[in-house]
């Protein structure tokens, strides 16, 4: 599943038995709504969808999680009081939940103390922001665990980095970038954001913190930013984008990223 700007969530759905169709109420995890639309892969829109047809819906409420199972409620109230009752569960599972650190470990391994890693979670993608809430739950020991204040898909935001200063947290992004407001409030109040896209490179960072051993950070140095105003397709050439520059200043053969929704799409120079 994912958000798209002109669509709103739109998810994949494997009909493993019964009849999907449009207008059904579908519960999936702890989101549901109406079908409003539905297509096959190569999409062309659908009415109906029989056992082992691959779909993709637009319609839900909220972004289910990758391997969660669906099914069709009879009514809207079903489908709520069900969704409800999911989600509670889900929350007292993460109030319990072991929890890992990325900051100041070094000192407090010194000092002998215990210490818990606040962090806010931004990924591009649902099943990305899984795998990596997977992979950071393996980590946690009797002595450290890593605290996941807030997991979601989509850009960093003002109110993640509220977030974050609130509980003196990290924040992690998945090729995701914070946008500008929150990348100003975050320089403001100290919050460290950390970026990735490479999910194996920001465990062994955690790794590292838990055993007091995290190398110099790398910073990068933003240079500018430019507006993509036009797109023209020239013949043995390609596409060449047509740019404004915002701020700041652009340089030839500096490492460019090409951001839509504050979401990485394509890194270059």
């Amino acid at each position: 599943a994912e958000l798209e700007k002109s669509k709103g969530v739109v998810a994949t759905l494997l009909v493993q038995n019964g009849t999907l169709q449009t207008g059904d109420i579908v519960i999936a995890g702890t989101a549901f709504g109406r079908i409003k639309a539905m297509t096959d892969f190569h999409g062309k829109p659908l009415k109906k969808a029989g056992p082992s047809t691959p779909v993709l819906v637009m319609g839900l409420s909220d972004m289910p999680s990758a391997g969660d199972l669906f099914e069709v409620a009879e009514t809207d109230r079903e489908a709520r009081e069900i969704v409800t009752e999911r989600a509670d569960v889900i929350k007292k599972k993460s109030q319990e939940r072991k929890k890992v650190s990325l900051e100041d470990l070094f000192s407090s391994y010194e000092k002998g103390e215990a210490k818990s890693l606040n962090l806010v979670l931004k990924a591009d993608v649902q099943g990305s922001l899984e795998a990596i809430l997977g992979s950071l739950e393996k980590l946690g020991t009797d002595e450290v665990a890593a605290r996941i204040l807030h997991a979601g898909v989509g850009g960093i935001s003002e109110s993640d980095v509220t977030l974050a200063e609130g509980f003196n947290a990290a924040i992690i992004g998945f090729s995701v970038r914070a946008n500008k407001e929150a990348a100003a409030a975050a320089k403001r109040n100290g919050i460290e954001i950390r970026y990735y896209n490479i999910i194996y490179d920001l465990v062994d960072d955690i790794k590292k913190a838990m055993s007091g051993l995290l190398a110099p950070t790398l910073r990068e140095t933003m240079l500018g930013n430019a507006q993509i105003l036009e797109v023209f397709n020239i013949s043995k050439v390609g596409k060449v984008a047509g740019c404004r520059v915002t701020d700041g200043t652009v340089e030839r053969g500096a490492n460019v990223r090409l951001i839509r929704d504050n979401v990485v799409v394509h890194e270059g120079k």
